[in-house]
């Protein structure tokens, strides 16, 4: 299975840093390389993610799991999870006051193994990804 994190710490308390990860209709301001993001984060949802480079096409993505304000995870990919992405989210509250961001992505399915092969490494969208969270959250 491949799988690409990132994280971060965050001058901020979880609460803080959750208003702005589960504000869909905000992720264009801040989060590099999304168009727009449509639909609630809740439990068993379906979000609509439209990227910077292919702002007309969507991508379905579930909330599969949401525990406020410390985790959730987004899944998306092909049908009967041949080739699917579990992404986890999770803020952990660290003794100095800060929120530890931490992002993973894992993927899985049968076409893994071909399709997995041809995936970019996206550590350095998942680490822009954070430090524009970061940026937006200590404003």
């Amino acid at each position: 299975m491949k799988t690409f994190s990132a994280r971060i710490n965050i001058a901020c308390p979880p609460d803080v840093i959750w208003s702005v990860l589960t504000d869909a209709n905000r992720y264009s301001e801040w989060a590099t390389g999304i168009h727009r993001l449509e639909g609630q984060f809740a439990q068993g949802e379906v979000l609509q993610l439209f990227t910077q480079s292919k702002p007309q096409r969507s991508m379905a993505l579930t909330v599969k799991t949401l525990v406020r304000p410390k985790t959730f995870t987004l899944s998306g990919g092909l049908p009967l999870n041949l080739f699917r992405g579990d992404r986890t989210i999770t803020l952990t509250p660290q003794p100095d006051g800060t929120t530890e961001f931490y992002m993973t992505e894992v993927f899985s399915g049968v076409l893994e193994p071909l399709l997995g092969r041809r995936l970019p490494d996206l550590t350095p969208s998942f680490e822009e990804f954070a430090a524009s969270l970061k940026q937006a959250c200590e404003r």
